[in-house]
């Protein structure tokens, strides 16, 4: 209830606004809404700009000079200074409003974005500097009806997903930028352009989640495991390098044509590679150039005589070489009739009883619901991640496999979690169960290291503390443990051959 008393605008200097206005007027709140924040041209100041780069002191004042009509630039026409004005003078007829978080939405565009197959060749391939770019000013999208229809979906989007109003402005603002750069009007445009947003304060996950609903991105980035490849394979003989890409190319997409083969997952190729290692890195150190000087002999010099190790060593090379000789890059496969023994299996154990009760009593909703889920029905982190909201109905848990009949305090847990996830995110349109807040604004699962950072243990753990549980229940039912768990009989009897083992046979273990 203090007096009012009038000030100067914080922008653009204007005497007359007041305290609860912000100290802006009505024409700097406009401009704060449609334009992002940069360095002035001019003044040099750190403030909103418009698409030439100028800020609205800066652009009224070439604007009382009519600077186009004199053959002036923004930086001659203030290069005396600017002349200040009394605030809300300037608008014509009514005084503006500020503005809604939403206002009334025009008529829908009919027309959606039409994908092009072609390209438009360039006659210079230029870099894109969006920094550089919201200085000098970003030219009009090539196709306005393209781009009031991606704008219009914007705004239905983040009414339906709950995005504050800075949100859809921001991605709005990353849209028709994106757009206004294309070389070819309606070609899907490029991720790396994309990943450049945050670089001038917008975000480019939501900008590149709402452009894959139609198709307008192209994955033009380097894979994270060809990065890795790169790094791992650095200091090796040029020759070495050569072989172990094809090796890698093949095991990685594989091959269509004699000798054929099927693409293999990266995880393998990496785990192969990480393997092999030791060796390649030995024999280049010893001043062998390429892997077609390897024998028999020099794989046997460095294989050890038995154990893990052995194992390891040896399937990462054999899968090298067995890949190279099926493309005639080598001669000969020294790996192929050497024994290599069976890897060493990791054994289950149970999980910490204390951290699983601690998770269970969690006042971290979150928390409780994914330890419940995992302590009474042994769910996968992957399928923890991928449940809906739609998945949990009449009481049970409906995967993508099998169907789960959910416990009591599973139901408490999940009820309790819901409640808090209506409360702390109630328009988001996510469809999966878990989310948090970067997630609530999309509709992208949470990423893998999301549920071990919640848990403060690995999903897998706790997992496999309640295969353990079963099987001791069953006396090792091999049926009932692929039933209920969702495992191959491979993997069931992984954990049954552990049965008479005295960490299962604690009578007072219950969840």
């Amino acid at each position: 209830m203090a007096p009012q008393q009038p000030g100067p605008c914080k922008d653009c200097h204007a005497w007359g606004v007041v305290r609860k206005h912000k100290w802006l007027c009505w024409g700097c709140r406009w401009w704060r809404n449609k334009f992002t924040r940069g360095t002035c041209v001019c003044c040099r100041r750190e403030i909103t700009v418009n698409d030439r780069g100028a800020c609205r002191l800066c652009w009224r004042q070439a604007a009382s000079l009519h600077w186009t009509k004199a053959g002036l630039s923004l930086t001659e026409a203030n290069r005396y200074g600017q002349q200040l004005f009394l605030a809300n003078l300037l608008q014509r007829g009514k005084r503006a409003a500020p503005p809604a978080p939403y206002a009334k939405l025009p008529p829908r565009p009919r027309t959606p974005p039409r994908v092009t197959a072609h390209r438009q060749l360039a006659l210079l391939d230029l870099p894109r500097n969006l920094p550089a770019g919201l200085r000098a000013g970003f030219p009009p999208p090539p196709d306005p009806e393209v781009a009031e229809f991606l704008l219009h979906r914007v705004r239905e989007r983040a009414r339906k997903h709950g995005w504050g109003s800075d949100t859809a402005k921001k991605v709005s603002r990353g849209i028709a930028i994106l757009l206004a750069l294309q070389d070819t009007p309606g070609a899907p445009i490029p991720a790396s352009l994309i990943n450049q947003l945050p670089s001038i304060h917008l975000t480019a996950r939501l900008t590149r989640e709402f452009l894959e609903h139609y198709g307008l991105v192209e994955d033009d980035s380097t894979p994270a495991a060809d990065i890795w490849f790169d790094k791992q394979i650095s200091g090796l003989p040029e020759s070495m390098t050569e072989e172990l890409r094809l090796w890698w190319t093949v095991l990685r997409d594989g091959h269509a044509t004699v000798p054929r083969s099927r693409p293999r997952h990266h995880k393998t190729a990496r785990i192969k590679l990480h393997w092999a290692m030791p060796a390649l890195q030995a024999w280049a150190d010893q001043g062998i150039k390429s892997l077609r000087q390897i024998s028999r002999v020099d794989v046997l010099a460095l294989l050890p005589v038995s154990g893990n190790d052995r194992y390891t060593l040896g399937m990462g090379l054999r899968s090298i070489f067995k890949v190279l000789k099926g493309h005639k890059v080598v001669f000969i496969d020294p790996t192929a009739t050497l024994r290599l023994g069976k890897p060493e299996s990791r054994q289950p154990l149970p999980a910490d009883m204390a951290l699983m009760q601690e998770g269970l009593s969690s006042p971290d909703p979150t928390r409780a619901a994914m330890t419940a889920l995992l302590a009474f029905h042994g769910l996968t982190s992957g399928e923890l991640r991928a449940l809906h909201l739609t998945d949990i109905r009449d009481g049970r848990a409906h995967l993508s496999n099998r169907s789960i009949l959910l416990a009591e305090p599973v139901r408490v847990r999940l009820a309790a979690y819901l409640h808090y996830r209506n409360q702390r995110w109630p328009l988001t349109g996510n469809p999966h169960l878990f989310i948090h807040r970067r997630t609530a604004l999309g509709t992208q699962p949470v990423g893998p290291r999301w549920p071990a950072l919640v848990l403060r243990t690995a999903a897998r753990d706790i997992r496999t503390d309640r295969i353990l549980d079963e099987v001791r229940a069953t006396n090792g039912d091999l049926h009932r443990i692929c039933a209920l768990f969702g495992m191959s009989v491979a993997g069931a009897a992984r954990y049954t051959a552990i049965l008479n083992h005295p960490g299962l046979t604690r009578n007072n273990r219950t969840h």
